[in-house]
């Protein structure tokens, strides 16, 4: 069985029907648990009640490129979320946080500050409830690894991970598995690739990011995209055939890669009952 440690369902690219659908097809596929991350407040409640509705699980934070829009009293209303849903199995992990070094705004030095402020305090918050974080780190890993040190959050999940291999070291030692998806399956990407030839197979857990990052068979170029051609919409049902493409360049059987990165997640987020992903 897969476990999808990183999807999207509540994303509009969606809409609630064809979300379903695609979550029963993925079911079929032999993905057994979605991780649904939250990415502002006003999704808090309804990433609760998809993981309750669907038998998937789900994940509280405020993403690096929303909280520019951040009301005042953003963390506060994460804080009371984490407080209230405490007792809730389905509960794993305070994400998606981190830092976006990639969007032209990281430049602003401000925004770059807001952004660390924002995921120090997250990191606090999970400390505090005893949860792992699931982190967004695009183009942000050394900056991610000091934020991680100075807080003492114990782990998680370096979500779409494509630094160095220094970088995934640096994670792998502070307790941190690295998450791959559709980026993978690119011919072009032989920077990763090489990684999931480096590091051993106990250190990645497999995603989508669905709607986001689709493998290279759902991708549509820019050009295409200007001309009006929809992109290609990424997601859980996927996921077999985005682990069809790893399994090899971690060394496993596509069975044995769906073993060993379900193993990885329940490790890393430890609120996941054994039986979820039978």
């Amino acid at each position: 069985m897969w476990v999808d440690t990183h999807v999207h369902w509540d994303a509009p690219e969606y809409g609630l029907t064809q979300a379903e659908i695609r979550r029963e097809r993925a079911r079929q596929r032999g993905v057994s648990l979605c991780v649904v991350p939250a990415v502002a407040p006003d999704n808090f409640s309804v990433v609760r009640d998809w993981a309750h509705a669907h038998d998937d699980v789900y994940a509280l934070g405020i993403h690096p490129m929303w909280i520019r829009r951040a009301p005042a009293d953003a963390l506060a209303q994460l804080e009371t979320a984490l407080t209230q849903w405490a007792h809730d199995p389905r509960l794993v992990a305070v994400g998606e946080i981190g830092l976006d070094g990639f969007v032209p705004e990281a430049q602003d030095p401000a925004h770059w500050q807001q952004q660390v402020a924002f995921c120090k305090a997250q990191m606090k918050l999970a400390k505090r409830h005893g949860l792992p974080v699931i982190l967004h780190v695009r183009k942000s890993v050394d900056a991610i690894a000091r934020c991680i040190r100075e807080t003492g959050v114990s782990g998680g999940i370096a979500h779409a991970f494509n630094g160095s291999i220094q970088q995934a070291q640096s994670l792998i030692d502070l307790g941190f598995v690295l998450g791959v998806g559709g980026a993978a399956t690119f011919d072009s990407a032989q920077q990763l690739r090489r990684l999931l030839q480096n590091v051993p197979s106990e250190h990645w857990v497999l995603e989508t990011d669905g709607p986001d990052i689709p493998p290279q068979w759902l991708y549509v170029p820019k050009e295409q995209r200007q001309a009006g051609v929809a992109p290609g919409v990424n997601g859980s049902d996927e996921l077999p055939a985005i682990g069809q493409v790893v399994a090899p360049l971690m060394g496993l059987s596509p069975a044995d890669c769906a073993r060993v990165t379900t193993q990885n997640a329940l490790r890393v987020l430890s609120r996941i009952q054994t039986e979820w992903v039978s």
